[in-house]
Order: C-alpha cells, then structure tokens, then sequence
C-alpha cells in the first residue's frame, strides 16, 4: 500500500511549527505494512491543497492519502472542501465511524467536518490535526483500509457475508 500524507498548516507550512501528527501517522500506517511515498505540509488554502491531492491520486497513483489538519470550524479550515472538489465519489462512513468514535473522548468530535472519498483509485481521508486525535481516528479506520482498497482497486472479492454466517 503506497501511501501520501498531506498536513495543512499554515504555521507548518512556514516552519513555525513541527508536524507530529504527519509522524503519527507514519507510525500507525507502518503497522498495516503501508509504505508513505509522498509527503507535504501546505497552507491552508484550497486551491494548494486540492492540486497535491490531484497529484498524488493522478500523478505519483498512491493507494492512499491522509490529510491531517484543517478540518475544523476555523475560517481558515478548507481541506473538506479541497477534498470534495476532487473527489468522484464521497464514502461517509469512515468520517461518520470517526466521528462516533471520537465521541468517546470529546464532544467537539461532532464539530470534525473531515471527508473521505476516491479519486480513480485513489482513496482520500480527511484526519483531524492533533496528533492524539490522529491516533484516536486511525485507530477506528485502519483496519477496514486494506479491504476497502481492495475494493477499490478491484483486486478484493464482495463484502457481503452468506447468510448461513454472522
């Protein structure tokens, strides 16, 4: 599995600030036995971010991408609307699964306007920016990520189990 992180700050991408949650998530990916390809901090603006995210489904055809960052309330947080504006597809479930999942430790989960989706192959997954909620939110997806690639990229057989089976 190829995969691409892409953390928007603006504070990061001036380097006024370190990246520990892009590190989280080398550290969690590298479980699954996934290999991170591509790496970039980026401001907060969306034209910016949309452009890495075409680059990296269209140009560098990674499995997967890992946005951190810019997914908030903040009028300045616009990596869910890069995002939509690439993708082909919208799969709610994985930020909803984050989302409920993240309600265990705080009420401001609800507040997460993070995205997935896929782009040709690609498949793209907003994650917050803290590195704690990183980690809280990879958690919850992970497993299901070489399945859902597999999927994807056709290489997966049908999710649905026999009804003989629970």
């Amino acid at each position: 599995m190829r995969v691409a992180i892409l953390t928007a700050s603006d504070k990061g991408s001036r380097g006024e600030r370190e990246d520990l949650s892009a590190a989280a998530i080398r550290e969690m990916v590298a479980t699954i036995g996934a290999e991170v390809v591509a790496y970039d901090v980026a401001p907060d603006e969306q034209e910016i971010l949309s452009a890495k995210l075409i680059e990296y489904a269209d140009v560098l055809r990674v499995d997967l991408v890992l946005t951190t960052g810019g997914t908030g309330l903040a009028p300045r947080d616009v990596t869910p609307e890069a995002t939509l504006a690439v993708v082909s597809r919208v799969i709610p479930g994985i930020p909803e699964a984050m989302r409920a999942a993240g309600l265990q430790h705080t009420p401001h989960s609800m507040l997460s306007r993070a995205v997935a989706g896929s782009r040709g192959r690609t498949l793209i997954i907003n994650l917050p920016g803290s590195p704690r909620a990183v980690r809280e939110n990879l958690a919850v997806i992970l497993p299901a990520l070489p399945h859902a690639l597999g999927i994807l990229q056709g290489s997966a057989g049908e999710c649905a189990r026999p009804d003989n089976q629970q």
